[in-house]
């Protein structure tokens, strides 16, 4: 799954970037590269991967991951760079919202910048919803298929919205409508996270974020969240470990570094949940989509667990956790169950798959 990073020139979003993926792009111009895109890898901390592991004390220790991908910055009616393939195929975005006053001491407006981003997505989109609305009704004239009619009719349903401003992840669609547009990998059709990076000096204020920067109304849209971080505090906390990091956070009321919550944030927009698997080799969160049918979480691990899948052994991480991290003492308490290949996988389960591949 992938994350779409995104922002205006000069919002801090490649220092986001860098943060989240622990890459170390050059900032200084990169702003003004148009098409210039990155690539990366974020891995999402899980206090649970580490209590497991503290446990089970594996030679490995894996954590969940998303892919990240940073678009260089999109000025006000530039969207050049939103046609990149790359950037089409995310899943979700990640807006980076300059809340800091900028070099020449403007003052921030989120709000606007927010609104002029979501503006871009839906022109963008409505550039698309425009051409294939041309190609297609010039293709129903020389052969009508119920594909094709069905696809008008939505796209028809959704170019009003998109001439409204209104993007179309607020419009409801139904699932049938949904998939007749999947194609088109809209980008006002994706969820998004609006991320304000702040000044240090406006850090106290992100305990009542949404009220103190007047963002009630984007928090209520569909399919959207907000968030912050300080990307300039942030890359000096990553530099700083154990007590010295914990008195920096105290300093400023944090209990953690901000850019945890980013990623946990990004994760839970993508949809995706974590099981694991526990052993001596390795403790690993596996990244599967909320829903996810044990059999296809098996084949997240191998093709051929999935082939073979016979039942799965599941127990949760707060039942494990009740019996001090016992298989055993989970098993003898009744806290241990067998699933068959329909069973929906939860968030933070522990499982271990039976299976036999046909030699």
């Amino acid at each position: 799954m992938k994350i779409g990073l995104i922002g205006l020139p000069k919002s801090g979003k490649t220092s986001l970037f860098n943060l989240l993926t622990g890459a170390s792009v050059a900032t200084s111009s990169f702003g003004t590269a148009r098409g210039e895109m990155h690539a990366g890898v974020a891995r999402v901390p899980d206090a649970r991967v580490d209590r497991l592991a503290a446990i089970f004390k594996p030679k490995k220790v894996t954590l969940a991951t998303f892919e990240v991908v940073d678009l260089a910055g999109i000025a006000k009616g530039e969207r050049q760079g939103l046609e990149a393939k790359e950037f089409r195929n995310a899943d979700a975005l990640l807006h980076v919202v300059r809340a800091f006053p900028d070099a020449g001491g403007a003052v921030p407006d989120p709000a606007g910048d927010i609104d002029d981003l979501e503006t871009e997505l839906v022109l963008a989109d409505l550039e698309v919803v425009e051409r294939r609305l041309e190609r297609l009704e010039a293709q129903i004239k020389k052969k009508r298929t119920d594909a094709d009619v069905h696809e008008q009719a939505v796209l028809q349903k959704i170019k009003p919205a998109l001439e409204a401003g209104r993007p179309i992840r607020a419009l409801g669609l139904f699932d049938e409508e949904s998939r007749a547009i999947r194609g088109f990998t809209f980008l006002s059709q994706k969820p998004i996270l609006h991320c304000l990076n702040l000044a240090e000096k406006e850090i106290a204020r992100a305990a009542n974020l949404v009220e103190s920067f007047g963002l009630g109304e984007v928090a209520a849209r569909p399919a959207t969240r907000i968030g912050w971080v300080s990307a300039v505090i942030e890359s000096e906390v990553a530099q700083l470990e154990g007590p010295e990091q914990a008195a920096f956070l105290a300093d400023l009321g944090l209990t953690e570094p901000a850019i945890r919550r980013v990623l946990e944030d990004c994760y839970a927009l993508l949809g995706l949940i974590s099981f694991f698997t526990v052993g001596e080799d390795e403790v690993r969160a596996w990244s599967i989509p909320r829903g996810t049918r044990a059999q296809d979480a098996a084949g997240a691990i191998h093709s051929d667990i999935a082939r073979g899948f016979i039942r799965a052994e599941v127990v949760s991480y707060d039942d494990l956790m009740a019996v001090e991290g016992s298989m055993s003492a989970a098993r003898d308490r009744g806290r241990l169950r067998l699933e068959g290949k329909d069973y929906q996988v939860q968030d933070g389960e522990i499982c271990h798959f039976r299976f036999n591949v046909a030699k």
